[in-house]
């Protein structure tokens, strides 16, 4: 793996660790389908979250939360779409962002965009 690879997969277990001290449950990561990926699938209470996890050494372009932009938003809904036709789920669901900046700071949102 490469030095990106591998800060993003720090990035995502720091993330499913931190989303779990909240209260969330991890249901799978990196659920691959032909048009997307969804880094984290947890559940919270009764809603099943996917979460998208950024990760940005510098700001040069915006920071990590700023970067999931329309196109990666779709990429998303697509795997989303695949992973609940797959898996029978029927409740409600929301899209969650967690970014981690270049100076440690984590950032969530929860339902960070509609579908």
């Amino acid at each position: 793996m490469g030095i990106t690879q591998d800060r993003g997969r720090e990035a995502e277990d720091r993330a499913a660790a931190w989303l779990a001290d909240r209260g969330l449950q991890l249901l799978a990561r990196n659920y691959r389908c032909r048009g997307g990926e969804i880094d984290l699938v947890m559940r919270d209470a009764s809603h099943l979250v996917f979460v998208e996890v950024r990760y940005r050494s510098r700001n040069d372009f915006g920071g990590a939360l700023s970067s999931v932009g329309p196109a990666k938003q779709r990429r998303l809904l697509l795997a989303a779409q695949h992973y609940l036709a797959r898996n029978g789920w029927t409740g409600p669901c929301r899209f969650d962002v967690v970014g981690f900046e270049h100076d440690g700071k984590a950032h969530w949102i929860r339902d960070a965009f509609g579908a």
